[in-house]
C-alpha cells in the first residue's frame, strides 16, 4: 500500500466567484499550472507520482453563497476519476439546503462513483447537528446522516477557520459534530483540518471518544502537528493524511510529505496516517 492523500482539490475552479478564486491563485504563482492539471487527469496523475502520491481523494462541495460551485462539481469530479478510478477517490456533496429529496440525490452520486460526501459548514451556512428539534429540525440534514449511513459514504466535514470571504466559522466548530457521531454511530465522519486552530482539542475529544469518527490533518504545517495535537501517538489508529493542495499556504504536494516525515512523529504512527488508515475511510 502506498501513500493516499485524502485531501486534495481538484476542482472545478471555473466556477468560483472571483474573489474566492483570487484567494487561491494569490497564493500559487504557478496556478496556471494548476489549472492544467484540473482540465488534463492525465498531468495531474503524473505529478502524483513525481510526489510519491499511490491515491488521492479529490475534495468537492456545493456551495454557490461563498465559493460559487454548484452540483456541476458532482458531475466534475465523477468525470475526471474515471481517467484512473484505482487512484482517484471522487468525494462530492449535497447542500442541505438546495435539495428536497436528499436521499435520491446521494443516491445518485453513489450511482455517479461519488465515494465520500463532503459538507463545509463554514462555506454552505449550517451547523452540522441542526437536524435536531432544538437546533432547527432541518430534516434534510437528518436524511443525509441516514442516507449516507446506509450507503457507507463517508462524511468529512471541515472543521476550524476558513479565510475565503463570507466564511461563516462558527459553524465550522468540532463539538457541533458530536450529535452526528451519537444519533449515527455507524456513519464514518472526518473531520477535515481536526479544528485547527482554535477547536483542535474539541476534535482530538471526538476522535478518541467515538469509533466512528477519524482526525484528518490536511491544512496543518506538518512541523507542528504534535504542537496541535499533542495525543497524536496515541490516536494513530484513526488519523488520516491531507495536504489541502493547492490550498492557501499549501505549496506543494511532495515539500507537504517531505516536512511530515520530519514532523517528530514515530515511523509507525506515521505509516498508519499515510496508509492504513485511510483504507478503512476509503477501501479499494
Amino acid at each position: 500500500m502506498g501513500i493516499t492523500d485524502c485531501h486534495v482539490h481538484i476542482n472545478p475552479v471555473w466556477e468560483m466567484l472571483p474573489v474566492a478564486r483570487a484567494t487561491i491563485s494569490d497564493h500559487h504563482q504557478d496556478f496556471q499550472q494548476i489549472e492544467r492539471y484540473l482540465r488534463e487527469p492525465e498531468l495531474f496523475l503524473a505529478y502524483m507520482d513525481r510526489c510519491g502520491v499511490e491515491r488521492s481523494v479529490l475534495i468537492n462541495y456545493v456551495s454557490p453563497e461563498v465559493i460559487g460551485y454548484t452540483e456541476k462539481a458532482n458531475d466534475f469530479v465523477a468525470d475526471y476519476v474515471r481517467t484512473d478510478p484505482k487512484r482517484l477517490v471522487a468525494v462530492g456533496s449535497v447542500h442541505p439546503r438546495r435539495h428536497t429529496d436528499p436521499l435520491r440525490a446521494i443516491w445518485e452520486l453513489r450511482e455517479k462513483g461519488i465515494r465520500g460526501i463532503k459538507l463545509h459548514p463554514s462555506h454552505q451556512l449550517f451547523a452540522p447537528n441542526e437536524y435536531t428539534p432544538d437546533r432547527g429540525n432541518n430534516t434534510q440534514l437528518g436524511a443525509i446522516y441516514r442516507a449516507c449511513e446506509e450507503h457507507r459514504l463517508p462524511v468529512i466535514f471541515h472543521t476550524g477557520t476558513s479565510i475565503f470571504p463570507g466564511a461563516r466559522n462558527r459553524y465550522a466548530q468540532p463539538i457541533l459534530v458530536e450529535d452526528v457521531a451519537i444519533d449515527y454511530p455507524d456513519l464514518t465522519i472526518v473531520l477535515a483540518h481536526g479544528g485547527r486552530p482554535f477547536w483542535t482539542e474539541e476534535a482530538m475529544f471526538l476522535t478518541r471518544r467515538f469509533k466512528n469518527v477519524y482526525l484528518e490533518v490536511s491544512g496543518v504545517p506538518p512541523e507542528k502537528l504534535l504542537s496541535y495535537f499533542p495525543d497524536l501517538e496515541r490516536l494513530s489508529d484513526r488519523v488520516i493524511f491531507g495536504s489541502d493542495w493547492p490550498g492557501p499556504g499549501v505549496k506543494d504536494v511532495a515539500d507537504n510529505l517531505a516536512r511530515f516525515a520530519k514532523s517528530g512523529l514515530s515511523a509507525e504512527t506515521r505509516e498508519r496516517i499515510l496508509t492504513h488508515n485511510a483504507e478503512r475511510v476509503f477501501p479499494r
